[in-house]
């Protein structure tokens, strides 16, 4: 059918918008949606028939994708209206669309002959291959690791929620009698179960065990990652060579805001604004764990951090975070976070259950309003963790995108649809979910991505919503959204104690706000080793030269951690968002966003964060700005249309406590 459809396309094309773009437009949504669905359902419902059908038919779809994205007919018709006279009259979103086009085009082999295009092709196929081989590894390995406990002594400081969860995981392991109270409880290397034990669990050796598999998952045995990662890596250096670029990052870079120097440039400035703070982090460690007679005080190593750090937050701020849990449930947030976009940008969110099917009984269905109450967008929100089917983190994707000529029964325009998916601690024994403050975090960082995938005013289909928006910019919204978690008037809002509906404490939010520069040094530097690892392989490695990648990421562990990682860490056999994800010599896009989300932010800081006039106008103007403009203008215009400037790393290095004193004054 789309073979057929393309074939049609090549025969008929002319270099017009009708008889170009729109049935291309067709083909390319066709493909996205259909394929959205399958692989959505791999993430959040994955089983081996599904892994079997879609093996099968992936080397198709792959075959398929670079026909398309090597089409000499559709490129040089793009080409012949981008020379034509009548260019200068066409929408910039129009521009951006036709220039896209043929930028992809390149970076998809469109130019090269025969043989290179074959030997492409073959790349193609194989990296697509290699990276689903390695998130089933890593899928596979997380589920695999299963510590059982039968002595309560061994888990002592687990908080209830987590020996809930375990004791319900025990059970759905045949232990048809665990309890939270009294066991037995099963430890997995899933998010919810891993970091309660990391940050809680005083028993140090389970501690250590449990680090270790974790950092060493999917590199041993038949799910090892390490091959993988060497062939992906050769493989994306041979295809960028072939298309005439020296590395990868480069091919990378050529669809992105940054370059490889302004990228570098950034992570270093932020490295060294980082460095001191965190070597003053782990100082504070070791001082407060000698304190409390620690045996381990003077040796603190990388299963005593986040434990540590928990213990020492509970006594400089007084919060501990199982004890927040009662105050974030999740339908208190969720109707927290949908005033609060009412307030911002004027619209309003109303559950719609059984409007459309779903793939689990706990997905719930929304429906995105205008002010006068036109619904412009749906919304799909899959809340919990399902370690046995679904793979870990938390994403936003497109279920449908905007799109005039996909528009059907008369409508002027196909509204946007959009998939929600976290994996916080499901509802244990009748409470609801009870969140920790993170997993807020996460729900608002999601939401801010289905925004602006939803409240796109982008009629152009391939510049709808979030698709056609550099990579490194995509990250604003999500990140902009975390940032009310921490305004006064929000927290409140959903901060509701679930039984009694009592009000979170003045003093606790005080704290919270407190807390958040705790450790922001380190927690800086993680992300800054994970970008930099990324560009490092994807720039300099050389396959089998001297320096295996792990050697690469021991040398970059050591300039970006201050305690550097375990000989034997392997972190990279599953570092699925590089290898296995879109963020392949983009990682640093994290930083890079943040710089802009925290600017973005500060124009409402700037305008008056306590009055609802200033942030309705501040709101409107992000709406029709960054929310609405989708990937129809270039993201640096975009940010100056809203913020009036170019955008400046201070409010992120304000907002984490990372300036010098002095220059605050």
């Amino acid at each position: 059918m789309q073979e057929g459809d393309l074939i049609e396309l090549e025969n008929t094309v002319e270099p017009t918008w009708t008889k170009l773009v729109e049935p291309l437009e067709r083909i390319v949504d066709r493909l996205q949606v259909v394929w959205g669905i399958v692989n959505h359902l791999k993430a959040v419902k994955d089983s081996a028939e599904l892994r079997t059908a879609i093996e099968e038919v992936q080397p198709e779809k792959v075959k398929f994708q670079l026909r398309l994205g090597q089409s000499k007919p559709i490129y040089e018709a793009f080409k012949a209206i981008q020379d034509s006279p009548s260019w200068s009259n066409l929408t910039e979103a129009r521009k951006r669309i036709v220039e896209a086009q043929i930028k992809e085009a390149v970076l998809n082999g469109v130019a090269l002959e025969d043989e290179k295009r074959e030997k492409f092709n073959e790349i193609e196929q194989e990296l697509e291959k290699l990276s689903q081989k390695f998130s089933e590894n890593v899928l596979d390995a997380t589920k695999k690791f299963e510590k059982l406990i039968t002595d309560k002594k061994e888990i002592e400081g687990l908080p209830a929620t987590a020996r809930g969860l375990a004791a319900q995981t025990a059970v759905s392991k045949g232990h048809e009698n665990a309890s939270a109270e009294d066991g037995p409880w099963v430890i997995t290397l899933d998010a919810p179960s891993f970091v309660p034990v990391m940050q809680h669990v005083q028993n140090r050796s389970l501690r250590e065990e449990v680090y270790r598999a974790y950092v060493s998952r999917a590199s041993s045995e038949d799910l090892d990652n390490t091959l993988i990662i060497d062939k992906i890596l050769k493989l994306r250096l041979e295809k960028a060579k072939l298309l005439g670029y020296t590395n990868y990052a480069e091919v990378s870079m050529a669809m992105k805001m940054a370059t490889i120097s302004s990228a570098e440039e950034l992570l270093e400035k932020l490295r060294s604004a980082s460095w001191n703070p965190a070597v003053q982090d782990m100082e504070d460690l070791k001082t407060f764990a000698g304190e409390k007679k620690a045996a381990e005080a003077n040796e603190l190593t990388h299963w005593d951090i986040n434990f540590w750090s928990e213990r020492l937050r509970e006594a400089k701020y007084d919060i501990n975070e199982e004890e927040l849990r009662p105050f974030f449930s999740l339908p208190k947030v969720m109707d927290g976070l949908f005033n609060l976009a009412n307030k911002l940008f004027q619209i309003t969110i109303e559950p719609v259950d059984g409007l459309a099917p779903v793939w689990n009984p706990d997905v719930r269905f929304y429906c995105v309003k205008d002010s006068s109450g036109s619904p412009i967008a749906y919304f799909y929100f899959d809340p919990y963790s399902r370690p046995s089917e679904k793979r870990g983190g938390a994403w936003m994707d497109e279920v449908f995108a905007r799109s005039r000529v996909l528009a059907h029964d008369g409508s002027s325009v196909r509204l946007p649809i959009a998939h929600m998916v976290c994996n916080q601690t499901p509802p244990v024994g009748g409470k609801p979910s009870l969140m920790t403050f993170r997993e807020v975090e996460t729900v608002f960082h999601e939401f801010g991505h289905a925004l602006q995938h939803m409240l796109t005013k982008q009629d152009e289909g391939l510049v709808a919503g979030i698709r056609g928006i550099e990579w490194d910019a995509v990250e604003l919204p999500s990140q902009f959204m975390e940032n009310w978690c921490y305004q006064r008037d929000t927290l409140m809002s959903i901060a509701k104690h679930y039984e009694t509906g009592e009000a979170l404490p003045e003093e606790v939010y005080l704290k919270l706000l407190a807390a958040r520069t705790f450790r922001a040094g380190s927690l800086s530097l993680r992300q800054i080793r994970f970008a930099s690892i990324d560009l490092e392989l994807h720039t300099k490695y050389i396959p089998d030269g001297p320096e295996s990648v792990y050697d690469i990421d021991q040398r970059v562990g050591k300039r970006t951690q201050v305690i550097p990682p375990l000989p034997e860490d392997r972190f990279l056999c599953s570092f699925s968002h590089i290898f296995a994800g879109g963020y392949a010599a983009g990682y640093y896009s994290y930083k890079w966003a943040e710089v802009l989300s925290a600017d973005a932010f500060s124009a409402f800081e700037d305008a008056g964060l306590n009055s609802d006039k200033a942030i309705k106008e501040t709101g409107h103007r992000f709406r029709e700005t960054i929310l609405a403009l989708g990937g129809g203008k270039a993201p640096l215009q975009v940010f100056v249309e809203f913020r009036g400037r170019e955008p400046s790393p201070e409010p992120l290095l304000r907002h984490n406590g990372l300036l010098p004193v002095s220059a605050s004054a």
